[in-house]
């Protein structure tokens, strides 16, 4: 995505006559969302808008207000009562990268976290999550193999009420957004946590692949069904020409992105600016 719009500006100067046509496939196909594309396209054919820069400026500006003035801010633990952060997605979307990153991020920022192996039955993903933490000296939780989920996370919030932890992070088994029966585990883990602990809060965040465009609205759908998600974060914004689907996200169902991950290293999580990332796109 990093050059999308140089390459958009480079192609509408060397065009005699604007390509409306033309011009909404290219942002369409960069998942900014048809809704959005066909709206700004035809303001500015209303307002007989020729000059390329001006059409690319408009888009610039139509990008970043569609994001909220202020970007939403992590949870704010109580006393006696950690923040409970579920990071779900599908598999290969880099979860288990992003949750230590996230735990991480808040090490630094001096708060206590724990992080829950809850991918109990992909052991891999419990072996990755365990040598990111060992590595960073974050806490752990796992359970055995093959381990109910919501059981996993229920244990893990037991010691983390018992130690006066700040954050509980679960890292949830990566699920087929179509398959009824995981999404209804993603309601169970849901359920248990807050029967322990009906004052702690309770944060979802759905991690979705850049790089996967317009596939990622459609996990944003269906896991927001299950699991009324309340951030995203969206990992792999390589500059594949896919991170615009942030934008359909916002549009279509009001989740707001709240950190992107930028590379495989503990500290490529930061938290979203609207303005940097439509500078970014550009």
């Amino acid at each position: 995505m990093a050059n999308f719009f140089n390459k958009l500006v480079d192609k509408l100067l060397g065009e005699p006559v604007i390509d409306w046509d033309a011009l909404e496939a290219d942002l369409i196909s960069a998942d900014i969302g048809a809704a959005r594309v066909v709206r700004m396209l035809g303001e500015l054919q209303a307002r007989d808008e020729h000059d390329a820069c001006e059409i690319v400026d408009y888009i610039k500006q139509q990008l970043r207000s569609a994001f909220p003035a202020t970007a939403p801010s992590l949870p704010v633990p109580q006393d006696g009562h950690p923040c409970i952060i579920l990071l779900i997605g599908v598999n290969g979307a880099g979860k288990t990268t992003t949750c230590a990153k996230l735990a991480h991020l808040l090490q630094k920022r001096g708060e206590s976290v724990l992080v829950a192996a809850a991918d109990t039955f992909r052991a891999a993903a419990v072996e990755q999550l365990e040598r990111w933490t060992t590595r960073l000296g974050i806490s752990l939780y796992k359970g055995q193999p093959n381990q109910d989920p919501a059981s996993v996370c229920y244990e893990a919030h037991t010691r983390a009420l018992a130690e006066n932890v700040h954050y509980l992070i679960c890292d949830t088994a990566g699920r087929l957004h179509t398959r009824h029966n995981l999404m209804e585990e993603l309601a169970k883990i849901h359920r248990s946590l807050a029967k322990q602990d009906p004052a702690a809060s309770q944060t979802c965040y759905l991690v979705v692949d850049a790089t996967t465009g317009g596939n990622a609205l459609l996990q944003a759908r269906e896991f927001h069904k299950a699991a009324a998600v309340t951030g995203l974060i969206i990992t792999k914004l390589d500059g594949s020409g896919k991170g615009g689907v942030a934008v359909a996200v916002q549009d279509e169902l009001g989740i707001s992105p709240v950190f992107v991950g930028t590379g495989e290293r503990e500290d490529d999580l930061r938290p979203f600016d609207a303005r940097s990332y439509v500078d970014t796109l550009l």
